[in-house]
């Protein structure tokens, strides 16, 4: 049996994702390198492997799909770009490479819940064994980190909280389909922070990593200088974010779904999340109705700024082109030449034609 292990950590960017992935890069999983850099929005490493973000990044382009995407149609959209036999084969050469350095890796990036079924059939592929951790964090932190670290999304906050709510909706409850059946934990940003050896050392046994299962003290340690609890820098109420009693309602529902499954994985509770997305692809689709005209009031809008766009970057043209060809071919040629020397548009007489 292969030894090799890949443990993807996903769900909604701002979740404590970041502090998962370091955690288990500490105990002693390898991270491909080079990693994105650190920056303010997040001091400690982001500990996402740079050629997995650049990739993420062409395929949700090639998908015209975003990083935070609330229609339910995305999911179909990445679903076709990414199945394609060259970019699978692209993928999977790209983990045999980092298998090379070593047997336990963990891969992360807020938009690899868009490809998972690539990145499970590349792991296949290398003979490896595949993990989830879907970090659970309460909506309105998320959003409000979003808010905070990401700014403003439209003319408006409430706008922006309304479209970061949703998305986050659709992004959950879609991950959680996309990992069933497999090898997966759901753990608490919370938890994480508060003492991140009982989570972790739990996913150490059920996913059998060697490098949790014999960290040695220095590394737990270093752990604990890693970790804290600091870190849940935005802590946010729906009080402090304009989003409408249907969405909230939703959304606090597929917390209590999901939080439900991190204890009790059970096909009762993955049946209120059918449930829960059923009800979300409705809602979605209701509000599209609603704001068709707006859709095509922005569609003919964008088309007539292209044509004044086009319009004022052609090259102009002088009065005597604006001329009908029919018209000027009734003035002598002799004529026609006195004109154009006058204007500065003498041709030599060979080139004198109606």
């Amino acid at each position: 049996m292969s030894n090799r292990r890949v443990v993807f950590v996903v769900g909604s960017g701002r979740s404590g994702t970041s502090t998962m992935a370091g955690t288990l890069r500490t105990l002693g999983l390898h991270v491909p390198q080079p990693e994105v850099v650190a920056d303010a929005t997040n001091p400690k490493g982001f500990g996402e492997p740079r050629w997995v973000v650049d990739l993420h990044h062409e395929l949700l382009q090639r998908s015209n799909v975003q990083v935070s995407d609330a229609r339910p149609r995305a999911w179909l959209d990445t679903g076709t770009t990414s199945g394609d036999h060259a970019t699978r084969e692209r993928v999977a050469a790209w983990l045999e490479e980092q298998f090379s350095v070593a047997d336990e890796l963990v891969v992360k990036d807020p938009r690899a819940s868009w490809f998972l079924g690539l990145w499970r059939a590349a792991a296949d592929r290398c003979d490896a064994t595949s993990s989830y951790v879907t970090m659970l964090r309460p909506v309105t932190e998320v959003v409000g980190s979003k808010q905070t670290y990401y700014g403003q999304m439209g003319a408006g906050s409430d706008q922006g909280a309304i479209t970061r709510t949703a998305a986050w909706v659709n992004m959950m409850l879609h991950t959680e389909r996309a990992t069933r059946g497999q090898q997966r934990a759901f753990v608490h940003y919370g938890d994480l922070l508060d003492d991140w050896t009982q989570p972790v050392f739990a996913l150490g046994e059920s996913f059998d990593l060697q490098g949790v299962k014999t960290a040695m003290a220095v590394d737990i340690a270093e752990v604990h200088r890693f970790i804290d609890p600091s870190l849940r820098r935005v802590t946010m109420t729906w009080d402090d974010i304009g989003v409408p009693t249907r969405l909230r309602e939703l959304a606090d529902e597929t917390w209590q779904a999901l939080d439900a499954i991190s204890t009790d994985d059970s096909a009762k509770n993955q049946e209120w999340c059918d449930q829960l997305r059923t009800a979300y692809a409705s809602q979605y689709a209701e509000a599209e109705a609603f704001a068709h005209s707006t859709v095509v009031a922005q569609r003919r809008r964008a088309a007539a700024d292209a044509r004044r766009d086009a319009l004022e970057q052609a090259p102009a043209r002088s009065a005597a082109d604006r001329v009908p060809h029919a018209v000027r071919a009734m003035v002598p040629p002799a004529a026609r030449q006195r004109l154009r020397k006058a204007i500065g548009r003498e041709r030599a007489p060979q080139q004198d034609r109606a």
